[in-house]
Parts: C-alpha cells; sequence; structure tokens
C-alpha cells in the first residue's frame, strides 16, 4: 500500500501540473472503486480551479475555488497518471485541466475518492479521530510521552495507531524504531523519555529521506510521472531478515509478527 512519503510525492507532481488550472472535463468509467464515487462528484469539479494541494496522513487532498476538496486514497494500488499515452481499463476517474490528462489508475480498486466541504475537513469522519502529522510541529516528544502513558501494547502497534500518530505505516515505523535503538516489542509505556527524544526525529528523518528518494517503490507503485521511488534501496531492517544489522555490532536482523504484520529488528542494538 502507498504510505505516506508516497502519498507526498504523488501530491508533489501532480501539484506541478494542476496547481492553478481549470477542471474542463471530467469523466467517470465506472461507478466505484472501492466505493461509490460521490454523487454530485462531476458537476461539482467541472468548471472548478484548482487552488491548492495537500496531504493528510496516507490521504491527497485537492482543493477547488468552489470550497470543495476532492480527497484521494490510493489503496493498495492506486496511482495518478499525468498524459497518459494511451487509455487503460483500469483508468476509473478521469479529469482534464490546463493541458494535460489525470488518470486515476486502480487495478484493485482498494482505492476511492470522496468530496467535502473544505471548512468542514476536519470533521470528515477519519480525519476527525486523527494524531498529528508526523511531520508537523505537534509531533513531539510530550505528545508521545501523553498519548503512550500506561499503554502496555508494543511500541511498534501503537505508532500504527492512526489516533496517536496519523500516516505511520509499517515500512517507516519499523525504520524509525530502528533509527531510535528501541525495542519494537517493548510496551509503549515504558519506553523512555530520552527514547521517544530520539524518536521523534528519526520518524521525521525515515520520512523525508522517503519523499526526497520518490518513496519506496513495492510491488505496485509509481509517481505519476512514471517514475519509481528508490527510497527501498536505503532500508535498514525492513525486509532483511537474515542479515547483518547496519551498526556492524554484530547484530542479525529479525523478523517476528505482531497484529498481523511483519516487524525487521536487530535484537541486538534496539533496546
Amino acid at each position: 500500500m502507498p504510505e505516506l512519503p508516497e502519498v507526498e510525492t504523488t501530491v508533489r507532481g501532480l501539484e506541478r501540473f494542476l496547481l492553478g488550472q481549470r477542471i474542463s472535463h471530467v469523466q467517470l468509467n465506472r461507478p466505484d472503486m472501492r466505493f461509490a464515487f460521490p454523487a454530485g462528484l462531476v458537476q461539482a469539479l467541472v468548471g472548478a480551479t484548482v487552488t491548492s494541494l495537500g496531504r493528510r496522513a496516507k490521504y491527497g487532498l485537492i482543493h477547488t475555488d468552489r470550497d470543495s476538496t476532492l480527497i484521494f486514497h490510493l489503496g493498495m494500488s492506486g496511482t495518478w497518471r499525468i498524459d497518459p499515452v494511451a487509455a487503460d481499463k483500469h483508468d476509473h476517474l478521469v479529469l482534464d485541466a490546463g493541458d494535460h490528462r489525470f488518470t486515476l489508475n486502480d487495478p484493485r480498486r482498494f482505492g476511492f475518492v470522496d468530496l467535502v466541504d473544505t471548512p468542514l475537513l476536519g470533521q470528515w469522519p477519519a480525519f476527525a479521530v486523527m494524531g498529528p502529522e508526523p511531520l508537523g510541529d505537534d509531533l513531539d516528544t510530550a505528545h508521545l510521552h501523553r498519548a503512550l502513558a500506561g499503554r502496555s501494547q508494543a511500541i511498534k502497534l501503537m505508532l500504527l495507531d492512526q489516533k496517536v500518530v496519523a500516516g505511520l505505516g509499517n515500512i517507516y515505523v519499523c525504520e524509525a524504531l530502528f533509527a531510535a535503538g528501541i525495542d519494537p516489542r517493548k510496551a509503549a509505556g515504558k519506553v523512555s523519555k530520552p527514547a521517544l527524544a530520539r524518536l521523534v526525529p528519526a520518524i521525521r528523518a525515515v520520512l523525508m529521506q522517503s519523499i526526497a528518494d520518490g518513496g519506496s517503490t513495492l510491488r505496485d507503485y509509481m509517481q505519476p510521472d512514471g517514475e519509481l521511488g528508490y527510497f527501498a534501496t536505503r532500508f535498514a531492517v525492513y525486509g532483511r531478515e537474515g542479515e547483518a544489522c547496519l551498526h556492524d555490532d554484530g547484530g542479525v536482523i529479525r523478523r517476528i509478527v505482531q497484529g498481523g504484520r511483519s516487524t525487521w529488528f536487530c535484537p541486538k542494538c534496539q533496546r
């Protein structure tokens, strides 16, 4: 599934071509993706001008001058294609704006879009309960200490809880915990303040490096221009079971399962 850096990369790629453009044509090639397309979507978008683009957690946002925002989620295999050479049977939503065509392509149809009044964006059900953005100022040591206090669940699982931090996924939690030297199995409430103080910048650093690299290309993900992200070449622990720890401390990367998801870590340097 495209994670936060992949969505951020997608939004930045779209922004280069879509910002300030008037949407002249909207085409729905099926009635639904994961969910039905919102009623009135075509009428709301045709003639609207894109005023800005953004991201909340793993959701992309396209804001228009009609005080409406198109929310998109890429699901398992969704991508935006810009000026595709040919139409594809998995192009479910097509937008023409300016001199460009934008198609939301999703073979598995786990993605979806919604249309929300921009002033009410914070009340959209998923957003209303989310924690702070990991790249924003609201994520700090004090927030994590409050959110995790007294919690017996493993720190790895708590970081995947969108109510604690918005948008963190499995890859980046594994990588950030390694960078901070924290055992993913440790009870969240027992992680010390100094360790949390290491974790906050580690989360930011891992995410920012992945964004700079264009994301982590796993299975289907690619950027809107067709380029593939290459952060996967930098993984310190993710997918490296049985390999030597990059700290050259004699540790060997181990894989366990937590909450139905694989976790990779170095039991020697993560404590």
